[in-house]
């Protein structure tokens, strides 16, 4: 399998049961244990698959997730993720992600806990103009990092991205100083593969995922 490929459809589809089939609650543990997808109405113009998994739901974009991530961007903490960011500027890259769904069929999900209904960040697929492959990113909000849900998330958002879209390697575009999310990249598989400069002029590393056969 070639780097940033795609999956031969019949490969694809022969791995999409678990996305279609219903739910089983009484299935086994794990991060894919009662996983379901189906189309939900994000917003107007697009449509994102839903994905829950043992605590999350990973959902489209509303217009109701824009405190949480305005919060997060006019923060220190988005330091690592382009921020921080003031409230326009907040504005204008909630509406880009959104509007990365229409453009690419693809994007970044909003977690949702299961158990309070908290909105606890992002995973997904990130692939603006500049970028030189598919992304799969995460961010969790304050107070809900160490608890193993960035990686759940991840899990099922590269799952879905290789099973459902037939995409190939994907990789993560981490800062060199992003300690949390590099480790998480190993955790999920992925190794550190080259240096690069994003389109704004920001030194990061690469992250090469395993090839879907082995993830």
């Amino acid at each position: 399998m070639t780097r940033g490929s795609r999956i031969p459809p019949q490969r694809a589809r022969s791995r999409a049961a678990r996305f279609t089939e219903a739910p089983n609650p009484e299935g086994p543990g794990g991060p894919f244990a009662g996983m379901a997808t189906y189309e939900t109405s994000g917003g107007p113009g697009f449509a994102a698959p839903v994905i829950e998994t043992d605590r999350l739901i990973l959902r489209g974009p509303e217009g109701g997730d824009f405190a949480e991530f305005a919060a997060f961007y006019g923060s220190e903490r988005s330091i690592m993720n382009g921020g921080p960011l003031d409230y326009p500027q907040a504005w204008r890259a909630f509406a880009t992600a959104i509007g990365h769904w229409t453009l690419r069929g693809y994007g970044m999900w909003s977690l949702v806990e299961r158990s309070s209904g908290a909105l606890v960040g992002r995973v997904g697929l990130w692939y603006p103009g500049g970028w030189p492959e598919p992304e799969l990113g995460w961010t969790l909000y304050e107070g809900f990092e160490g608890r193993g849900l960035a990686q759940e998330a991840a899990l099922a958002a590269r799952a879905y991205a290789y099973d459902m879209l037939g995409l190939g390697p994907l990789i993560s575009v981490i800062s060199p100083s992003n300690l949390r999310s590099i480790a998480l990249a190993k955790r999920l598989g992925a190794s550190y593969e080259r240096d690069w400069t994003t389109p704004s002029g920001a030194p990061v590393w690469i992250y090469r995922h395993p090839d879907p056969e082995a993830a």
